[in-house]
């Protein structure tokens, strides 16, 4: 059996490593610098979490919390690199098997041995139909048997993890996944404690009742107030965790996440407000941070609703809306127009863009006109576009019924909503265009063609090119990296060209950050920042 080809640096380096202990990081505190003897850290999260149940845990809000509670087989550092979480290192056996070794020394938070088991019954909880997580397809798919786990069609014991003894746990791919180190950085494939899911039911992540195995303990949750949480004394590393107490606030409102930082009692804003970074750097230089990301703002359509089963409608808006006054005079805070799936950084799959991308506005106005005659849309028709309650999500909102406004005479009412109900509103369908957006769980074309494959659970836009489906089978089944790669891209454009969303930017992430919180990376293009990295410097 030939070797699969390696697309990182990161996963040959990774995937090459044997039972030979990898190096664990933690906060690193350079030579010199003084802590203060209080370390404690509050940051804006941007909205209530959904759920703290790793296997449910969906936004990047709840998932900021969850990766300080638990702790998967892998992990991210402050850089966004892979290293070792709980297992403290993993070997490839073929093309499709792998075997993580955990530490020894792992434990929860009620100081149980962290085990082979665990983690056999997290994943299988995950991906079981029962549970009713919104990633189980995503994620369960690269599984062996998963899909037909996921789909019920198998039971969750025919699923490819197995414990080979206490501290040994093999997983089996149903295609070959040099990645899948970086996959399993996600805590929905890690542990959970079976006796407190068992004693508690769904009450089990209630303060008091959640076990974890992460650096922290979850101590409060008032919702849409706060969760705080406190450093696990049982946790593995917890001699090189700084931090005592982390609390998270759900703040929407990126002006009220603004002023609680001016005034002290925030430490680190979630995300600026579109027009903000200029005037921000320019007031607080050393604490205006930006970078770009492996992530994608878009917009959903309901492609199964009346309105929108017609690709010539969902082209036409696509068409109009002006991405690069979008990004350099309405969000202003660095990030690139976007007319195509694929983002700069995302390896797997070639950047495309529409061929219509460099035309003239004026002529793309004057094709999108044409589109809507022959689709029998006429000037003056309505439709109804969902978003969550964000300064930053309303004035792009306010830009694009404006585009679709003057140029199309389309009019456009506007409902805004918590996250968690929008949320809920995309995965039921019960919207026309909504507001939508993706970060990278892990660095591959087929974490983004998740957003917009056929039967995908984190597609919600309910299309379907089965053609491309049979494309993106024949391509993750590839061990050439160039014969992958053309594959996933070809179907990456077949599906675009149905206009199932409407790409706008790809994203950055500009905020303000304490001087003195230690930790903070640029290099983190996925924002998976875990608590334990961070210190705060004596100020």
């Amino acid at each position: 059996m030939s070797q699969p080809t390696r697309f990182t640096r990161a996963a040959l380096l990774l995937a090459a490593c044997s039972a030979l202990p990898l190096a664990a990081a933690a906060a690193v505190v350079p030579p010199g610098v003084q802590l203060h003897p209080t370390q404690t850290l509050i940051r804006n999260n941007g909205s209530e979490p959904e759920s703290l149940d790793p296997a449910i845990a969906e936004s990047v809000g709840a998932n900021n919390i969850t990766r300080d509670l638990f702790e998967g087989l892998t992990a991210n550092d402050a850089d966004g690199k892979i290293i070792p979480g709980a297992a403290e290192s993993w070997k490839q056996v073929n093309a499709t098997t792998w075997t993580f070794k955990l530490r020894a020394n792992g434990k929860w938070s009620n100081g149980d041995p962290v085990t082979a088991e665990d983690f056999v019954y997290g994943i299988r909880r995950f991906v079981d139909p029962k549970t009713g997580s919104k990633y189980a397809t995503t994620y369960g798919a690269f599984l062996l048997n998963g899909a037909d786990v996921a789909a019920g069609r198998k039971p969750p014991t025919e699923l490819g993890v197995k414990a080979l003894d206490k501290l040994t746990v093999e997983i089996r791919t149903s295609q070959p996944t040099t990645f899948l180190p970086a996959l399993l950085s996600n805590n929905n494939l890690g542990a959970v404690h079976k006796a407190t899911v068992d004693k508690f039911g769904r009450e089990w992540t209630k303060p008091g009742n959640l076990v974890g195995n992460g650096a922290f303990v979850l101590k409060e949750w008032q919702v849409n107030s706060k969760v705080v949480l406190e450093k696990n004394p049982q946790y593995w590393d917890a001699a090189n965790v700084q931090l005592t107490r982390v609390t998270y606030l759900p703040v929407e409102d990126g002006n009220a996440d603004i002023k609680l930082w001016e005034a002290g009692q925030n430490e680190m804003v979630y995300q600026l407000p579109p027009g903000t970074y200029e005037p921000m750097k320019a007031k607080y230089p050393k604490e205006t941070v930006n970078a770009p990301m492996l992530g994608i703002r878009y917009y959903s359509f309901q492609t199964q609703a009346p309105a929108f089963k017609d690709v010539r409608v969902r082209k036409a808006l696509s068409m109009v809306i002006d991405r690069e006054l979008l990004a350099q005079r309405v969000t202003a805070d660095g990030q690139a127009p976007l007319y195509g799936l694929m983002v700069k950084g995302l390896e797997g799959a070639d950047i495309t863009e529409y061929d219509w991308a460099k035309w003239p506005m004026a002529k793309k106005v004057e094709e999108a006109k044409k589109l809507l005659a022959e689709a029998g849309v006429k000037p003056g028709t309505k439709y109804t576009f969902s978003y969550n309650t964000s300064e930053y999500h309303k004035k792009m909102a306010i830009f694009a019924q404006s585009e679709w406004k003057q140029k199309l005479g389309i009019q456009i009412e506007m409902e805004a909503m918590e996250f968690k109900v929008l949320l809920k509103k995309r995965h039921d369908g019960q919207f026309q265009i909504a507001r939508n957006g993706f970060i990278a769980d892990y660095n591959d074309a087929t974490n983004f063609l998740a957003l917009v494959r056929c039967d995908s659970d984190q597609n919600n836009n309910f299309n379907c090119n089965r053609e491309a489906e049979k494309l993106i089978t024949e391509g993750t089944q590839q061990t050439d990296a160039a014969k992958r790669k053309a594959l996933l891209t070809k179907a990456t454009q077949m599906i675009m060209e149905d206009y199932p969303i409407i790409p706008l930017l790809q994203y950055s992430l500009p905020r303000l950050v304490k001087s003195y919180v230690g930790g903070y990376s640029l290099l983190n293009a996925q924002d998976r920042f875990r608590s334990k990295d961070f210190y705060i410097i004596k100020h």
